[in-house]
């Protein structure tokens, strides 16, 4: 059955990478989560999106140049503002001590593709072998040589590519760089795509799939997992999904 990644948490209906989106997700039953990691100024690894904090917070530059504890200071309730008193950009570690006692799976996507954040790799399978979730967890990035790293720093944490644009046999790329699933735009995933990534053994999540028609083709097409802003409506369109 195809699973269900809660993208950012259930971002489509609450503060996106917070606390209550996480647990939102859980609550509507999604099969696991999915989060964005970066490093503080003083090298924290918080849970965050975008490389500057102006559109989720109430505050203006870049993740980098913040401490953790200046972080903190920021409220990212986001477009939710008038619906949610204050949402503080969570510790991935905060996110690990509690996602440990559920049953969810977990995508930690690691954000360096435009900032080159030197110990990410390390500090981020640190704290997951540190909360024993190595078996739970897939690390995905649009920089491949991160994921690279990320199989020799830990070779039994699964690794997927990001990517945006076709790729050309990307069962055999994947396969090449040494990761084990594939996390392509929506729009270059057909029923072909998806067959022939089975035969190879490959997995394939699909983002963001946020629209029930788009929902349900993914579903017939049987991927192996999507990604979702709205984890509760997924659910449902999967329990009534169509035979073909």
């Amino acid at each position: 059955m195809t699973k269900i990644f809660a993208h950012r948490g259930s971002a489509g209906t609450h503060p996106e990478n917070t606390m209550i989106a996480f647990w939102e997700a859980e609550r509507a039953g999604a099969d696991g989560i999915e989060l964005d990691v970066q490093l503080s100024k003083d090298g924290q690894i918080v849970v965050i999106h975008d490389e500057t904090i102006d559109r989720t917070t109430d505050g203006t530059g870049w993740v980098k140049d913040f401490t953790y504890r200046e972080l903190q200071q920021f409220n990212a309730a986001y477009k939710f503002a008038d619906q949610y008193d204050v949402c503080r950009i969570p510790l991935l570690e905060e996110v690990l001590a509690w996602i440990r006692s559920t049953p969810l799976l977990l995508n930690i996507e690691l954000k360096n593709g435009f900032i080159a954040y030197e110990t990410l790799e390390q500090k981020v399978i640190d704290m997951i072998q540190r909360y024993q979730l190595e078996e739970r967890t897939v690390l995905s990035s649009f920089n491949h040589n991160s994921m690279v790293f990320c199989r020799h720093l830990a070779p039994n944490i699964e690794t997927a590519i990001l990517y945006m644009e076709p790729l050309y046999d990307p069962w055999k790329y994947v396969r090449a760089i040494g990761a084990d699933g594939l996390h392509p735009y929506h729009r270059t995933v057909s029923e072909p795509f998806v067959r022939q990534a089975r035969n190879h053994r490959v997995a394939v999540r699909p983002f963001t799939i946020n629209k029930e028609p788009l929902m349900q083709k993914m579903f017939r097409y049987g991927v192996d997992a999507i990604f979702t802003d709205y984890p509760l409506k997924a659910k449902k369109v999967r329990q009534n999904k169509k035979t073909p």
